[in-house]
């Protein structure tokens, strides 16, 4: 017997069912809504700093972008 793939052991398939009722995925988003404020509540401060870390190396210079720029 083969070892389980690594793969296999760090996700976990999810699928949402197509048969909900309104109601059901509602209670569902709100569950989502409150565990994303208990997690900012949480880890608020960590969050914006990860978040200025990752904006800031996604920064690109695109004044090469200036349709009006005509200085070449």
């Amino acid at each position: 017997m083969s070892p389980p793939s690594t793969r296999s052991l760090l996700t976990i398939p999810f699928a949402i069912p197509a048969y909900w009722t309104p109601e059901q995925a509602l209670a569902v988003v709100e569950l989502l809504e409150d565990l994303r404020d208990l997690i900012w509540s949480h880890y608020g401060a960590q969050l914006l700093e990860e978040y200025r870390g990752q904006s800031a190396s996604l920064q690109i210079d695109t004044s090469f972008d200036d349709p009006t720029d005509r200085s070449f």
